[in-house]
């Protein structure tokens, strides 16, 4: 019997073409605002110069034509989405208002919500077993945030005024910790 166009192809063939599809679409796209349509930027060919930018600075931001290429914490701004409005009286209400008094837009906030949700879970006693780290910004050693307040181990705003002055001291702003910390695993 003759084997139809139709008949199903195995598990192996459809996660090989569907990795060779991922690996395809890896390449730099990219979408052109005026042309309404995709672009794909090909460097495959043994022979065409490199068309990969590689830089020791984490801010890349430049146009060039109708495209504006960004990375580092303007990337980052884009790409994470806004944070829930945080309820009044609540710690994060507190962070957002101090952010707001750092002349730092809606979206740092955000980042700032990612990057302590990932390092306490906003928990102002949280503290991790190896380092020794504490509090809503994971503080190393903890007792720097003395520096903030004496009532750094059991006052939560003390925590956030502590490291949002360490965040814009080391980074200039939240949106770059993160970047920081997604590109380290620290900041």
């Amino acid at each position: 019997m003759a084997r139809h166009a139709s008949q199903k192809s195995g598990p192996g063939l459809r996660i090989g073409l569907g990795f060779s599809l991922a690996l395809g679409l890896i390449g730099v796209s990219a979408v052109s605002p005026s042309l309404e349509q995709l672009s794909i930027a090909d460097n495959y060919a043994p022979d065409a110069p490199s068309q990969v930018l590689i830089s020791n600075n984490s801010n890349v931001d430049f146009e060039r034509g109708q495209y504006l290429i960004m990375s580092g914490p303007t990337a980052t701004k884009l790409l994470i989405g806004d944070a829930e409005n945080p309820e009044p009286g609540t710690v994060k209400r507190y962070a957002l208002d101090q952010v707001l008094e750092y002349d730092w837009d809606y979206s740092e906030y955000s980042c700032l919500v990612k990057l302590w949700e990932r390092e306490s879970n906003w928990r102002h006693t949280a503290t991790n077993s190896s380092s020794g780290a504490y509090g809503i910004p994971q503080s190393l050693p903890a007792e720097k945030m003395a520096s903030a307040g004496s009532d750094w181990r059991t006052n939560p705003e003390t925590q956030i005024d502590w490291g949002l002055n360490y965040i814009d001291r080391r980074y200039g702003s939240p949106c770059a910790a993160l970047t920081h910390s997604d590109e380290h695993n620290w900041y």
